[in-house]
């Protein structure tokens, strides 16, 4: 695959040069206007950091294999402007068929704008086995890197901003007033967004599929672990996990 934008401005200009890349864009930007309420944790700018992660991890892992398992630069693009096609809220009984769902969309949206069969294949399973609530293991390295890619997004800064974003939608507590470390509790991340920490979030590295996704995860999951010290020295509590 050619080399990974150093950037999202230089991701952006790939893409306007790119007639079908940009109509993807386009219908991306217009999902994200049609819904009632914004959702920064899955808008068109997360979109575009997956693809910019997931060009990253693709163009590392195939350097570091001799070349070997190619991740093909158009279609990493393509599957991370559908991966979150379908929006299924995450509270929603039906949020574990929500890749399986952007992956029916997918299919058919990319076979109109003249994917071949193979192609579409491909983007398609990497966008039904990116998901978490899924569970499944990607086929290939497009499907490893989209799911790391993707996986990076809750971890670090944005990872955290989503977190606390997610909480509020679902109205949760920033954190337990009286146990925020859930020491005499059990952990219950839909009431308490800081128990997502200890639930989800410092577990996402050991889950990477790449070298080049692993190494970012440790390093974004390093700010969350900062983050948790900082507010045990504010709260005169501090983290006993």
């Amino acid at each position: 695959m050619s080399t990974a934008p150093a950037s999202l401005a230089e991701l952006l200009d790939r893409i306007a040069a790119d007639p079908v890349l940009a109509t993807l864009l386009a219908e991306a930007r217009a999902r994200d206007a049609a819904l009632a309420t914004p959702d920064p944790s899955h808008d068109t700018a997360h979109l575009l950091r997956v693809a910019l992660w997931t060009l990253r991890i693709g163009a590392e892992s195939a350097s570091g294999a001799g070349g070997a398992d190619q991740v093909n630069a158009r279609e990493a693009v393509a599957a991370a402007l559908l991966h979150d096609a379908v929006h299924v809220p995450k509270d929603s009984p039906d949020r574990a068929r929500a890749s399986e769902l952007a992956a029916d969309f997918a299919r058919a949206r990319l076979a109109a704008l003249g994917f071949d069969g193979p192609a579409v294949a491909r983007i398609a399973a990497a966008v039904r086995d990116h998901s978490f609530s899924r569970g499944a293991v990607p086929q290939d390295a497009l499907g490893c890197a989209l799911q790391d890619a993707d996986r990076l997004e809750a971890l670090g800064a944005i990872g955290w901003l989503r977190c606390i974003s997610t909480g509020v939608r679902m109205r949760a507590d920033w954190f337990h007033a009286d146990d925020p470390w859930a020491a005499a509790r059990e952990l219950d991340d839909r009431r308490y967004s800081v128990d997502h920490l200890f639930t989800k979030l410092l577990g996402l590295p050991a889950t990477m599929r790449t070298a080049a996704g692993r190494a970012e995860a440790e390093r974004r999951a390093a700010f969350l672990r900062a983050f948790a010290d900082q507010l045990g020295q504010e709260l005169g509590a501090p983290p006993t996990r």
